[in-house]
């Protein structure tokens, strides 16, 4: 291929794919660019290698959307759930600006070097979710649109990310924390509490909701436990000794 080939490519490559996120050899091959020629260009200083098989613009200040919708493709599932998710939709207790976010799926997963050094995270591989039950019940499986985040970025809604912090009660979550958030919801939406805790795999998960609900009033457990078909397990109690010594019991 002759230099002039190549200039053409890469400022047809500078054309297409903005400043600001990553990409992979899947979008470099709809440019025309090969495995070979994009290494090459990393060689000459035209592109930043990442890892292998992500580059970059040279010296780029990558966003967290765009980083986060190019992990998403990559890895099926992948979503910012938890905390993050809760604080991205304005329900939050003493998150701090260094705060990890909480990213959820169901595949095994290591997230990039390049990722954590610029967006401190946490991963969290659970099967929360049923999705065969979960998805006749929710359209959107749970996920929301949240203002300021870009289109297409999976983000739990309010309820999922509030069972995936109550999942995290005695593994990786503190009580106190927990219960403050869920003290700090309002206008739970009982239609999408009833399908998640349906189709919710954890007994732990879903009986902790319920007692915290009892005890805030936060949504009508009667007419939740009526209009759905909640999975409780057996009639025996379950206890825990957390980390800071106390005993947690959910009936």
């Amino acid at each position: 291929m002759r230099p002039n080939s190549r200039h053409s490519l890469l400022k047809l490559l500078l054309q297409g794919l903005h400043h600001g996120q990553p990409f992979g050899l899947s979008e470099l091959a709809e440019y025309g660019i090969s495995p070979a020629l994009a290494a090459k260009y990393a060689k000459n200083g035209w592109l930043e290698r990442l890892e292998q098989g992500t580059y970059a613009y040279p010296n780029d200040t990558l966003q967290l959307d765009d980083c986060l919708l190019y992990l998403q493709k990559r890895s099926p599932g992948l979503h910012v759930g938890g905390k993050t998710a809760l604080s991205w939709q304005g329900i939050r207790h003493n998150v701090s600006s260094r705060s990890r976010i909480q990213l959820w799926g169901t595949q095994r997963l290591t997230l990039p070097d390049w990722f954590t050094s610029r967006f401190p995270a946490r991963y969290h591989q659970r099967a929360l979710f049923d999705v065969d039950l979960l998805r006749p019940l929710l359209d959107d499986d749970g996920y929301a649109l949240v203002s300021d985040h870009a289109a297409g970025l999976y983000v739990s809604t309010r309820e999922r990310a509030l069972l995936e912090v109550l999942n995290e009660v005695g593994v990786t979550q503190d009580l106190e924390e927990a219960t403050h958030l869920f003290e700090s919801f309002s206008s739970m939406r009982l239609e999408v509490v009833g399908a998640l805790l349906a189709a919710c795999t954890r007994i732990k998960t879903v009986r902790l909701f319920l007692q915290f609900a009892q005890q805030t009033n936060a949504i009508d457990v009667v007419s939740l436990r009526e209009r759905f078909s909640l999975n409780l397990g057996s009639n025996t109690r379950w206890t825990r000794r957390l980390q800071d010594g106390t005993r947690l019991t959910i009936k």
